[in-house]
């Protein structure tokens, strides 16, 4: 099994900055892509931004040129540095991660706790 810890969520004002950090632990041999999603209340889930274990990165539109998503292989740990931060941002954060329990193993999706993230205006 992995487990993924999520921490850095919290109140900010609009134009702050937060950043989120995901380790990852337990039985792993390699991580694919990590991520970071977002669900408000009523809402889907949806994506705000990927990266792979070579360091390409995918953003949800709304997001380009103020979030920066980074990874630390060594750590399994992935971060989303999020700056000019606002109020439509407000959300629950969830972190995943593509696990290979194996060389031989398919990966296997797991999904973090969530982190609030709440931005006043």
């Amino acid at each position: 099994q992995v487990r993924l810890v999520e921490s850095g969520g919290g109140l900010v004002q609009a134009g702050g900055s937060l950043r989120l950090s995901c380790a990852a632990s337990g039985s792993i041999f390699s991580i694919n892509a990590m991520g970071w999603y977002r669900q408000a209340p009523g809402k889907q889930r949806e994506l705000v931004a990927t990266i792979t274990s070579g360091g390409g990165a995918n953003y949800k539109d709304s997001v380009k040129g103020r979030f920066t998503i980074s990874r630390d292989n060594a750590k399994n740990t992935v971060y989303l540095q999020m700056n000019m931060l606002k109020p439509e941002d407000t959300s629950a954060y969830y972190c995943n991660a593509e696990v290979r329990h194996y060389s031989w193993s398919v990966p296997t999706n797991y999904w973090g706790q969530g982190t609030q993230v709440t931005v006043s205006s």
